[in-house]
């Protein structure tokens, strides 16, 4: 079981086709066809980004799609190492061409930008971000290609606690389960396709509680036995390792914040300020993850993860040295993937209805065979 452990913190992809044809649904029939899906998914991201940055008190700015890899803004995904991003060299006619980097996610860059754009606590940025994973196994809910509404607020000291990430994690919760009745008042057909109706409320667990109530299984299967009894969770303190020996998933070292003792609010001993909103996915009949959040580290709670990470030699990229010297704001934030949101909102088998990106022939040919389109 162990073993099952430890190879469960990589990701949640499946890993192989022969699974992928097992998982996806038989006899299934797409509730619209391609172009009314595609106004489906405009109508959901217009009243997700009105109404995320009217909740949270964020504006919608530009983000890049590269950065210099010597800034170290870059995200890794993980703190293991094995995925890596697209690079390349540019700048014709520099003695030096810089040597760019595709994102893989906004997340540092973000929290960068708070000071950039001049934002004071309870403010903050949202943006339309596009990046690129060329290190993901392509199954139904993951892609190379990657949208997301990756969104950053500046926040107090005193707001680096448990209730406000609650707090923030209800509004934004809010937020996806209007959109979700938003269209189901443009197009009908999605309240009347035989699915349960989008959770009204979202539940809060810690992992250390996940494992707990479920000791013998692995962290997928855990999530997946939770959501049989609360369609939509979250779940917190994400990267701190547990008492079986394992964190619930790996974790980045330089973003969240997950090394943070929470045990003065919760009474138990218990770490971390981020965590995962998970939802049932009545479709594929699997758990499916909508976003990854989480107030940000300081700069000794940086170190510390660092530390622990075996990888403190990031310490003197200047992204690391800019929290160091007090030079970014305290913040939370997260990246909700638009895709992902699409696909449970609308009610479809896999992320190619909804979005356009390269897919395997081995994909692709299971797919027809299901009776799923995927754009390309």
């Amino acid at each position: 079981m162990s073993s099952n452990k430890k190879a469960d913190l990589a990701g949640p992809g499946i890993s192989t086709y022969e699974e992928v044809a097992k998982i996806l649904p038989s006899g299934y029939k797409p509730l619209f066809n391609r172009i009314d899906t595609q106004r489906a998914v405009f109508a959901v991201k217009r009243y997700i980004e009105d109404h995320l940055c009217q909740a949270l008190n964020l504006d919608m700015v530009q983000v890049p799609l590269i950065v210099d890899k010597a800034s170290g803004v870059n995200d890794y995904l993980d703190r293991d190492g094995s995925r890596t991003p697209v690079e390349f060299p540019c700048g014709l006619g520099l003695e030096k061409r810089i040597e760019a980097q595709v994102v893989q996610a906004a997340t540092k860059w973000k929290r960068m930008a708070l000071s950039q754009f001049e934002c004071k606590p309870g403010e903050g940025i949202c943006t339309d971000m596009r990046a690129v994973r060329k290190d993901y196994f392509l199954d139904h809910d993951h892609s190379s290609y990657v949208d997301q509404w990756d969104w950053e607020q500046r926040i107090t000291p005193a707001e680096r606690n448990l209730d406000y990430l609650k707090n923030t994690v209800r509004e934004i919760w809010k937020v996806i389960r209007d959109a979700g009745l938003h269209v189901q008042d443009i197009f009908p057909a999605l309240a009347k396709g035989g699915y349960p109706p989008i959770p009204e409320d979202i539940t809060f667990i810690h992992a250390e509680d996940l494992l707990a109530e479920y000791p013998g299984l692995p962290r997928k299967q855990r999530e997946t036995a939770i959501l049989q009894k609360h369609p939509a969770v979250f779940i917190i303190g994400i990267g701190w390792v547990l008492k079986d020996g394992y964190p619930h998933e790996m974790r980045a070292a330089d973003y969240d914040d997950w090394v943070a003792d929470t045990s003065g609010e919760t009474r138990r001993e218990t770490h971390g300020l981020n965590g995962d909103i998970l939802v049932w996915n009545p479709v594929t009949r699997r758990r499916h993850e909508l976003s990854s959040m989480g107030i940000r580290v300081t700069k000794d709670t940086l170190k510390v993860q660092l530390k622990l990470s075996g990888q403190e030699e990031f310490l003197k990229l200047p992204y690391h040295q800019a929290i160091l010297n007090d030079k970014i704001p305290l913040s939370i934030g997260g990246g909700i993937g638009q895709a992902r949101t699409y696909m449970y909102l609308l009610r479809t088998a896999h992320l190619g209805e909804v979005t356009v990106s390269v897919w395997p022939k081995q994909l692709k040919d299971i797919c027809a065979a299901k009776n799923i389109r995927v754009l390309e």
